[in-house]
């Protein structure tokens, strides 16, 4: 009774003193929002651009509105009790006045002012030639005093076309970059002469951020990047090469106030009065400037014709571009003769045109004149194909040569390749294509939009080239002439070709260009006339079939329809005979298509999954289809399986990505090869289907899943340089050496091998015997192998070890990765020594065991400890305790090792978040794997990480090969794996603590994937 009449008691002191709560709540709640009203007055005011707010501000303004919202529902609630319940609320309210009272500590130590330095990516840096003349350099400067001017929100740079707008621009807009923080944003858009409102919406939205998602109009779209830009507090939004007056309203540019600009490059003097803009006009080179220019082009050994030289300048008209493509096309040449030949063409040309837009024309011509050779010129034609300013890749632009016809046909692809890039390198010498960028790991080159107009008149009545222009529907049937050599309808990602259309009458058309157009459908005579089409490219097109007059263009060198995502099936293959390259990666086509067996020139075959849709989709190349294609040189099919003995038969063949059941089949495969080079290039996988997508760590690597290792011994290729080993469990003695079943199928060590991943392999205790470590290894990773106890074993008996020291040298390796190994006791046994003298990544994650290191890193010794700092390594450790009491025994004390060490904050170092999509679809069947999916899905969303989950965005490879055939390491590896390894520890971290210590030792996404798989089958 007593118990019952305290808690009476209790609850009435509760409900008297609720009111004083109350108060007390209220008056503290408005010292914090005054508070919180100064803060973001100071805010205002600090936040100047180039300025952020300090992360402990941001997140003490978010806790302020979030406390008055729960203060505001806990009101509600109270005034929602009765006269008995309203004594429950007292706790809460109480602790809502702790909250509030440490909200108002913590602003008092906000020190410093309330923002930090915002270093963030403001703009693009663009590529710069060098400018030359004193004109150009007081136009720079009357561009930046604008520039700096709140007065003027626009300027207009305008000049004749090849004066050198654009290249002054670009040099203002990497100045803005690095010299000022006067601005927010740069924002470059090349806006080019076939002005297109949803286009340049499009190109506006990529630079802003700004997603779309198809659905809008352009009203709608407009409103989007208005409220957007005028967020921006000062912007400069740069128009390039604006050929008629932009509607700003309608595209959705607010008029630049408050500091912001507007600037466009133009031809026309009546454009920037239209749009009212400051006018600067872009004046030719003097005389004597143009002939500095043209020397330093030309080169310095033509002063024994310069008076003629001179006179070819002087025909140039002081224009950057005509001066340096006409002095690039005479470079080396002495001959007076030649000179005379030069000048006299100039003369004749400029005799003939009307205006000076026609001289320009002329003056351009003459260096595609000089090229001389039909086949070079027609390289430079082609270039016109592409959208105008595109960045276009290298490759792609030499196999669209190669399709043509246009470069030599030799014994090898790869041969044909470097004769193209030869004549690529001739077209940039003589100044016909714009330097070389880099695009990623992808060389690209440019063509001046000038060059690109000359190229279509040259060629306009051969050519029929509308890409990259919005087209809606394709031209009428009208245009398609009789005389249409090449048409290219590309990127124009909304077109339609009307069922009703009626076939185009070409009967001399070579190529036939329309990738990412976006057509559903194409009509079923389409093809019917075009018997002479040579090269059809339907690349990234929602198409579903295609029609069956395909299958009559006989003289078909080209097919590519790489990632037509929805496309089943095609029709027969029969009769294209002369086919050499045929692409379906990334479709739904699950069989090969009928006929392929006839395909008797075929090349370059490429049935793989595509990047970003991730799809297998064919399973398996049937027996007798691939002997039958003896010309085959690349045979990229990913997980399809393929005959060994066939695939060995192909003595062509120079790159090769397939799969094999078995080390059976790979050892047919190797049998058929031997005694000839083997591909330059290949990854073949061997085993289990489930592979991780991204294990490309050389040009040539072995992959295998599921494979039992008996006690045969496995051949493997002589040259290869990556092996991957996931799930192979080892059926043979335990105490034998996992590396020691492999042999090369040449009497030589692993001398290539640079990359060693062994996963998830049962029954192993030992990984190397003391002779077969294999001396060029650069990367070392091993996980998940629960027997293993020595990574290097001895060769001496026990009771000598100790009295015999054997170092093992690995000089180039630069990652050792240990991951969820229990039992693994040591890397070199005792009496071993690691002697790493290049190790970048130390990493050891849940190897409990491990007490003996011998591992010896030369660098380390003599390194004084002020300067450990400029040391490039790193000692990545899980758990941190281990690494606390571990007994080190090894020939370096523990301390040297100390000012490296990093302790992992998760268990799964990923390469790439595959397993992420995969994992948050099992949790919808297994509550016990993750707290909540749709939290998950929120909270990814949140955080704009869609795309790479979905696979739109994946990390690169660690190594790339370069222009020179070189394994290197890639530079942006590290970068995209920091961010996967942050959303790894994020999902992580919303995982069962009792699901996590069956996660160890998985590094890669499909070992977490498959771990995931197993454990929610077996209902952990």
């Amino acid at each position: 009774m007593d118990f019952v009449l305290n808690k009476i008691d209790k609850h009435l002191d509760n409900h008297r003193s609720l009111d004083q709560h109350r108060k007390d709540l209220k008056r503290k709640l408005e010292e914090l929002n005054g508070l919180k009203e100064d803060t973001e007055s100071i805010k205002r005011s600090e936040l100047q651009p180039r300025k952020k707010l300090k992360a402990e501000v941001q997140i003490w303004l978010e806790n302020v509105e979030r406390v008055n919202g729960e203060v505001q529902v806990l009101d509600g609630r109270i005034g929602e009790s009765s006269a008995l319940t309203r004594g429950f609320h007292t706790e809460d309210v109480s602790k809502s006045i702790t909250e509030v009272e440490e909200l108002i500590i913590q602003h008092g130590k906000f020190h410093g002012g309330l923002v930090v330095d915002n270093p963030q990516w403001i703009g693009q840096v663009l590529s710069t030639t060098s400018l030359s003349g004193e004109a150009v350099k007081v136009c720079i400067e009357e561009i930046w005093h604008c520039l700096m001017d709140d007065e003027v929100p626009k300027i207009g740079v305008w000049g004749m076309g090849g004066v050198g707008k654009t290249s002054i621009m670009k040099v203002i807009n990497n100045q803005l970059l690095k010299e000022t923080g006067k601005f927010d944003i740069v924002i470059w858009i090349t806006v080019s002469k076939e002005m297109n409102v949803a286009k340049l919406q499009k190109d506006i939205a990529s630079k802003i951020g700004v997603e779309f998602s198809g659905d809008e109009d352009e009203t709608t779209r407009a409103g989007r990047l208005f409220g957007t830009l005028s967020q921006k507090s000062r912007f400069v939004m740069i128009l390039d090469d604006l050929w008629e007056k932009v509607p700003l309203e309608r595209i959705g540019i607010p008029d630049p106030s408050n500091g912001s600009k507007l600037v466009l490059t133009t031809r026309s003097a009546d454009v920037c009065r239209q749009v009212g803009c400051r006018m600067i006009k872009v004046k030719p080179l003097t005389e004597e400037e143009a002939w500095k220019l043209f020397l330093e082009k030309a080169g310095c050994d033509i002063r024994g014709v310069e008076p003629i030289a001179r006179s070819v300048s002087k025909h140039c008209a002081g224009l950057p571009l005509g001066v340096i493509t006409i002095a690039s096309c005479m470079k080396g040449i002495d001959d007076i003769s030649e000179w005379r030949n030069a000048l006299k063409e100039l003369s004749l040309r400029k005799k003939s045109v009307n205006g000076f837009e026609d001289e320009v024309f002329q003056q351009l011509q003459f260096s595609y004149d000089r090229l001389k050779n039909p086949k070079l010129q027609d390289c430079f034609l082609s270039c016109a194909l592409y959208p105008e300013d595109e960045e276009i890749e290298e490759r792609s632009l030499i196999q669209l040569w190669i399709g043509e016809g246009l470069v030599e046909e030799m014994d090898s692809m790869q041969a044909e390749y470097d004769n193209g890039r030869a004549i690529m390198n001739r077209l940039i010498s003589n100044c016909l294509l714009e330097g070389f960028t880099k695009r990623g790991n992808r060389r690209c080159v440019k063509m001046h939009d000038l060059l690109r107009d000359m190229a279509l008149r040259i060629a306009k009545s051969r050519f029929l080239v509308k890409a990259g222009m919005m087209l809606e529907k394709a031209p009428d049937v009208q245009e398609w002439s009789m005389n249409l050599e090449k048409v290219s309808l590309m990127r124009n990602w909304r077109l339609c070709i009307p069922l009703e259309m009626s076939s185009p009458k070409c009967p001399r058309v070579t190529t036939l260009l329309l990738s990412g157009c976006c057509l559903e459908s194409i009509p079923e005579g389409f093809f019917k006339h075009m018997d002479a089409l040579k090269i059809l490219d339907l690349s990234g097109n929602p198409i579903k079939s295609l029609p069956h007059s395909l299958s009559n263009l006989k003289n078909l060198t080209s097919l590519l329809l790489a990632c037509c995502e929805d496309l089943r099936n095609v029709p027969s293959l029969s009769n294209l005979g002369v086919l050499r390259k045929l692409d379906l990666r990334g479709t739904k086509i699950k069989e090969i298509p009928q006929g392929m067996e006839n395909l008797v020139s075929l090349e370059h075959l490429n049935l793989d999954e595509s990047i970003h849709l991730r799809r297998t989709m064919i399973n398996e190349i049937p027996n007798g289809v691939l002997s039958r294609l003896c010309c085959l040189q690349d045979l990229i099919v990913g997980k399809t399986v393929v005959n060994g003995k066939e695939v060995g038969g192909l003595k062509k063949l120079e790159i090769l990505k397939g799969m094999f059941y078995d080390w059976h089949n790979l050892n047919m495969y190797l049998e058929a090869c031997r005694g000839r080079e083997e591909p330059r290039q290949y990854r073949i996988y061997v085993g289990n289907r489930y592979f991780h997508k991204y294990t490309e760590y050389g040009g040539k690597q072995i992959v295998a899943r599921g494979c039992n290792i008996y006690n045969y011994q496995i051949v493997l290729p002589r040259d290869i340089e990556g092996l991957h080993i996931t799930d192979c469990n080892v059926d043979c003695s335990e105490e034998y050496p996992l590396f020691s079943r492999f042999i090369l199928s040449s009497l030589s060590s692993f001398s290539s091998l640079k990359s060693l991943h062994i996963y998830d392999c049962g029954n192993m205790k030992k990984l190397f015997s003391p002779n077969c470590v294999p001396p060029n290894l650069q990367r070392l990773r091993v996980g998940g192998c629960k027997q293993l106890e020595e990574i290097i074993t001895s060769e001496v008996e026990p009771e000598e070890r100790g009295m015999v020291i054997t170092e093992f040298h690995l000089p180039q390796l630069r990652q050792l990765l240990l991951n969820g190994l229990p039992e693994l006791k040591s890397i070199c046994s005792a009496g071993g020594v690691l002697v790493c003298d290049s190790l970048v990544v130390f990493q050891i994650v849940y190897c409990p065991k491990l007490k003996r290191m011998g591992l010896n890193l030369p660098k380390l010794d003599n390194v004084p400890p002020s300067a450990s700092a400029n040391l490039s390594l790193e000692v990545r450790i899980r758990p941190k305790k281990w690494w606390e009491s571990v007994e080190w025994d090894g020939p370096q004390p523990k301390s040297l090792f100390d000012p490296f060490v990093r302790f992992c904050s998760i268990l799964v170092m990923a390469q790439s978040l595959e397993y992420v999509a995969v994992s948050l679809e099992f949790s919808s069947r297994n509550a016990k794997a993750f707290t909540n999916k749709r939290q998950a899905l929120l909270t990814v969303r949140s955080h704009r990480l869609e795309r790479m989950l979905t696979g739109t965005m994946m990390p690169s490879p660690e190594t790339v090969i370069n222009d020179d055939g070189v394994v290197i390491l890639n530079d942006e590896y590290e970068e995209i794996v920091a961010q996967d390894n942050a959303l790894a520890s994020w999902l992580l971290s919303t995982m069962n603590a009792h699901l996590l210590p069956y996660f160890v030792g998985a590094e890669t996404a499909v070992s977490v994937g498959v771990k995931c798989f197993n454990s929610l089958q077996t209902d952990l």
